[in-house]
């Protein structure tokens, strides 16, 4: 595994390039979502498209904030000498993670695979929730160690929308299974994947303690 300070880079890399083009397909590229809404078939509800775009924004938008913050407050500068940045970064983090979790609720009866999405995507927020409200528990009880591996478990669930989306285009671009298939396989594999892949970093990367204690 890669050094701390290494696997930050690849991670402001990924995440940078991962919201540029977040924005870019979703504001500019097709605003209407026409490509992602075609899959949409065999929904047991109507779907007001216009609404439904509008919460899509929000989500995209907070998102990308979620994304952000959150790598931002993994800087070793940022805990050392920006405390009160660090503090208040935070808590915008855990705003985004909500507004993500709020919308995602709205959207999930409309799930492409239908309701075994729908209820994965369900789940997904209230795990992710609990992980970011927990890591903020321990932070508040002075639990650094604790604080910084919930984050990381919490943060890791950023990269659900890339890593749903790579695993479908990896089965129905490159095997020609049907899209819906591909998605429910790719949503359930991201699943299991990223909480995976933080434990990974936390017994690898992280295994030293912080150098310092964030005061809050």
């Amino acid at each position: 595994m890669p050094k701390p300070g290494r696997l930050y880079t690849i991670l402001f890399v990924i995440s940078f390039v991962f919201v540029v083009y977040a924005v870019y397909v979703n504001f500019i590229y097709d605003p209407q979502a026409a490509g992602f809404l075609s899959h949409k078939t065999d929904l047991k509800r109507p779907l007001n498209v216009p609404v439904w775009l509008k919460i899509m924004n929000v989500h995209v938008v907070f998102a990308c904030i979620a994304m952000l913050s959150g790598l931002i407050n993994f800087s070793n500068r940022i805990i050392a000498k920006h405390r009160k940045f660090h503090r208040i970064n935070g808590y915008l983090y855990l705003v985004s993670v909500i507004m993500v979790d709020l919308t995602s609720g709205f959207m999930a009866p409309y799930s492409t695979g239908g309701k075994l999405n729908s209820i994965a995507f369900n789940m997904l927020n209230i795990v992710w929730l609990l992980m970011t409200v927990t890591a903020i528990v321990q932070i508040r009880k002075k639990q650094v160690v604790k604080h910084r591996k919930w984050m990381i478990r919490s943060y890791a669930f950023c990269f659900t929308n890339m890593c749903i989306h790579l695993i479908t285009a990896f089965l129905h671009d490159g095997f020609g299974i049907a899209y819906s298939t591909s998605y429910t396989i790719g949503v359930y594999g991201t699943i299991v994947l990223l909480p995976i892949a933080a434990e990974v970093v936390i017994r690898t990367v992280f295994r030293k303690p912080p150098l310092i204690a964030v005061g809050y």
